[in-house]
């Protein structure tokens, strides 16, 4: 539209001269007069004869002043002529400083009342502040008016606006346009362009009830002219156009509250979906250590291996997913203070005992409560199988010589000796010469016993009364059987004269058969022995000495061959049939015991040979474990050690970065099949009761973890690199922009940490070409930059903060400046807001979110309920506490 605007020209819109015909000028007048009461109400005024109430110029100084938003002079307070006129005059002046050339119209018109001229003035007025304004693709006011009803009604049937008098004659456009902004207002499907006055009535009832747009135009006049004025309509036309246009400006506003809103409800739901995880988390972890920290001990090896066989399937079966949360819990806090960062909003603070940190000391608390308690079980079970083969060895003993005790006290004690001849005496004497060389055979035996019992009771043998009990009434039938030996020794002493007589070869069988009985008892004992080894060494050992053992059975051999010369000896000499009276020991006894040894050996050679066979399974067992472990342990290794210089390679594109760290968390993916076989193959070596591995370095617990850990550093790192892109999009950088911030932050991380201290962050800005300024300033304005970056004082920058700081610098962001122009738009300029205006411009759920949250207004002049939204915007960016 041109800078000025000519009188004359605005008069002959429609193609007419000044002079107009009487149905244009009374519908003009209409028109004109109800445009100038919908301004001047809002000052408690009114006209009514729209060519005699401006006659003094007040009121038209009024109406300027309301629709210009300018003060302009004030009136003449005279009723003279030259007063009203000396009022116009302001008038018309303030109506030319505005650009608008008034041609053929003086102040004397408008004061005598000149209703052609008050009429042209007016519609000067109407096209300089209602209409001009009006821009659409750089079209004249008139043709921008135009193109608006053209785009709102082209989606409607029957409507076609190519003009502002024949265009509008049924009331279909009238009634599209409010239809388009307000479709709850008007069904514009039952209406009919065959029945205008229903159409025209409809779309002037609704815009004065439900838009406060007054009635400008009669439905009479529209229905019975010809053509409508076009003045008239376009007056009414453009009230439309404003009354919409400020109507978008509050839903525009209404949009950008609801958007902060919706993103700060996100940002609470992941808050509280943390402060829950962590909560879980950490609650777990408290009800798992006392359990780890039980040091009550077993009395039995079986249910020391139960309790190792639960925490191994604690390991495997309840650990690894919370493992897994734990990794999930830190990516999910990484993205909430990623998303916090990006819509400007303070950074999250968890409760306390809920930091990040607070779960990795717990975590690794778990760990050492797992090892402590892991080597508790195993000296365990180390302690309790010594203590069940020294008691079943204890056992075994303590049978053995309660059997040769058994029935010894009795002939010790037997009135064998009165009426013996000496023969017998002597026979009698040296009877008990060879039972006391037995009876101190046995002490060994005894004492071997009371060293096992003490070695029980100083372990904490469960069972050590009842093995105590039992030594003790070892020891006192020992007691017993010596000092009857001694009384019975003495006896045939006193009775030595009468046992002179004595057969040589009976006492030579008797000296050679208690020893060699003596022997053969403890060769059983021997053959029959409980052994428990470890090792295949410690199995080929015992191998060795049985062999050593059928070696020197031969030299026994001998004696056995003496012992039956002899036996073979009396009975040619035809005392075969008589006892011996030198030994309870009878060649029965020895030919039934050798066979028994030689019985027992073949028996030996098997359970040895079986032991052995076990442990060559064992040591199977281990090389499958460990030639699997060998394998995947270096493995773990490269793909831990490719991750950590996974970070330093310069991608083309962080889209490249995270497809990279996609493959290898695939790799890891794809390589739990290994991972199962090795469990599996751990699971074997388990079962068996198998503790040691020489043929490899690694453990499965080893392994596990670092398996563990892998997959967790692969989803940190993959969590860290979308946050980027998130970034990178939400700030809108270029991929080189990006890559030229991550090459210049790796290049001053000397270290490869992923963080910069004080002085390679001060490099790296100046780099990148950052503006520190001099001396004293520069270290002032680096400190606060380091505050930006680094709130908690820490003295390090990692990348995250450093790339959240420098976007900062070239991009723009949502602020609370924003929210709170967009707030005091819906509430109408005035510095508090309603609620029914909160309920009128936003979806339910969004106004009742912030009834809920704002404070109530304090300030004066406000009605009652009225709500604070500058504290309520200010606390959603940080700057204030809801």
């Amino acid at each position: 539209m041109a800078d000025e605007t000519d009188v004359a020209s605005a008069g002959g819109v429609g193609g007419g001269a000044m002079l107009m015909d009487l149905a244009w000028e009374r519908q003009q007048k209409k028109t004109f007069t109800a445009w100038v009461n919908s301004h001047l109400r809002k000052v408690g005024a009114n006209i009514a004869e729209i060519d005699k109430d401006f006659n003094d110029g007040k009121l038209l100084l009024a109406l300027l002043e309301v629709i210009s938003g300018d003060k302009l002079a004030r009136p003449e307070k005279g009723k003279m002529r030259v007063h009203k006129v000396s009022n116009v005059n302001k008038c018309l002046d303030f109506i030319s400083s505005k650009g608008v050339r008034l041609a053929n119209i003086g102040a004397e018109e408008i004061v005598d009342g000149n209703l052609k001229m008050t009429l042209g003035m007016i519609w000067t007025i109407i096209l300089r502040f209602a209409i001009q304004d009006i821009s659409v693709e750089e079209m004249t006011a008139k043709e921008g008016l135009l193109l608006w009803c053209q785009r709102k009604t082209a989606p409607y049937k029957n409507c076609n606006v190519q003009n502002f008098h024949m265009s509008f004659k049924d009331g279909l456009a009238f009634c599209g346009l409010i239809h388009r902004h307000r479709p709850d207002l008007i069904d514009y499907d039952s209406l009919r362009k065959d029945n205008p006055e229903h159409n025209l009535k409809t779309a002037f009832e609704v815009a004065e009830k439900s838009l406060d747009i007054p009635q400008m135009l009669d439905v009479e006049d529209m229905l019975n002219q010809v053509k409508p004025d076009e003045r008239a309509v376009m007056t009414y036309v453009s009230a439309y156009y404003h009354a919409f246009s400020s109507s978008q400006q509050a839903e525009n506003a209404a949009k950008r509250i609801g958007k902060v809103l919706d993103i700060n409800k996100e940002n609470e739901r992941l808050m509280e979906e943390y402060e829950s995880l962590a909560s879980d988390l950490l609650q777990w972890i408290q009800q798992v250590i006392p359990w780890l920290d039980d040091r009550t001990q077993e009395k039995t090896l079986q249910a020391a291996r139960d309790r190792l066989n639960e925490f191994r399937n604690y390991r495997t079966d309840q650990k690894p997913p919370k493992a897994e949360e734990k990794g999930r819990l830190e990516s999910h806090f990484n993205t909430l203070q990623t998303k916090l960062r990006i819509s400007s909003r303070p950074a999250y603070m968890p409760s306390e005992g809920r930091m990040i940190h607070d779960i990795a000391v717990a975590w690794k608390g778990l760990d050492g409560s797992e090892k402590l308690y892991e080597e508790f079980l195993m000296a365990e079970i180390n302690r309790l199988e010594r203590l069940e083969h020294l008691a079943a060895k204890f056992q075994h003993k303590a049978a053995i010589h309660e059997s040769w005790t058994n029935g010894k006290d009795a002939a010790l004690t037997a009135d064998d000796i009165e009426g013996v001849n000496l023969a017998g005496v002597l026979a009698l004497k040296k009877q008990h010469e060879a039972f006391e060389s037995d009876l101190a055979a046995h002490e060994d035996r005894v004492e071997q016993l009371s060293q096992i019992a003490k070695e029980l009771e100083s372990l904490g043998y469960f069972d050590s009364p009842e093995v105590n009990t039992r030594m003790q009434a070892i020891s006192d039938n020992w007691e017993g059987l010596r000092n009857m030996s001694d009384q019975r020794m003495k006896a045939l002493t006193e009775a030595e004269a009468l046992q002179m007589q004595l057969d040589e070869l009976r006492l030579d069988f008797a000296k050679k058969a208690a020893p060699f009985n003596n022997w053969m008892d403890g060769a059983k004992e021997e053959l029959q022995d409980v052994f428990s080894v470890h090792t295949v060494q410690e199995a080929q050992d015992l191998i060795d000495g049985h062999s050593a053992f059928k070696a020197n059975i031969q030299v026994a051999q001998g004696e056995y061959d003496g012992l039956m010369a002899i036996a073979n000896e009396i009975d040619t000499l035809g005392g075969g049939d008589k006892p011996n009276p030198y030994s309870n020991v009878t060649r029965e006894d020895i030919n039934a015991k050798w066979e028994e040894v030689w019985a027992l050996c073949p028996i030996r050679d098997e359970s040895l040979a079986q032991e052995k066979t076990k442990q060559e399974e064992h040591d199977f067992l281990r090389l499958q474990f460990a030639e699997k472990a060998n394998v995947v342990g270096p493995w773990l290794e490269q793909q831990t050690e490719y991750l950590a210089n996974l970070g330093l390679q310069n991608f083309s594109s962080l889209e490249e970065h995270l497809e990279s760290l996609h493959g290898e968390e695939t790799k890891a993916i794809e390589y739990a099949p290994q991972m199962e076989e090795l469990e599996a193959a751990n699971q074997q070596v388990h079962e068996a009761f198998v503790f040691d591995n020489p043929h490899t370095q690694y453990s499965m617990d080893t392994l596990r973890v670092t398996y563990q850990q892998l997959k967790t550093a692969i989803s940190r790192n993959i969590n860290a690199v979308e946050n980027q892109i998130l970034t990178r999009d939400s700030m809108g950088l270029t991929e080189e922009q990006l890559q030229e911030l991550r090459q210049s932050f790796n290049h001053f991380d000397k270290d490869h940490s992923g963080e910069l201290d004080r002085n390679e962050f001060k490099a790296c800005l100046l780099s990148l070409g950052t503006n520190l300024g001099n001396g004293d300033d520069q270290e002032t304005n680096l400190n606060e930059m380091m505050r930006k970056v680094d709130p908690n004082d820490t003295g390090r920058v990692s990348f995250d903060a450093y790339l959240d700081f420098m976007t900062r610098q070239a991009t723009d962001e949502d602020s609370a400046e924003q929210v709170l122009q967009s707030f005091k738009i819906l509430a109408g300029d005035k510095p508090y807001i309603t609620e029914d205006q909160l309920r009128s411009d936003l979806p339910p759920e969004q106004a009742e979110y912030c009834r809920e949250r704002m404070s109530p207004y304090t300030g004066e002049g406000a009605p009652e309920g009225s709500l604070d939204y500058q504290s309520f915007a200010s606390a959603l960016y940080g700057q204030s506490d809801l």
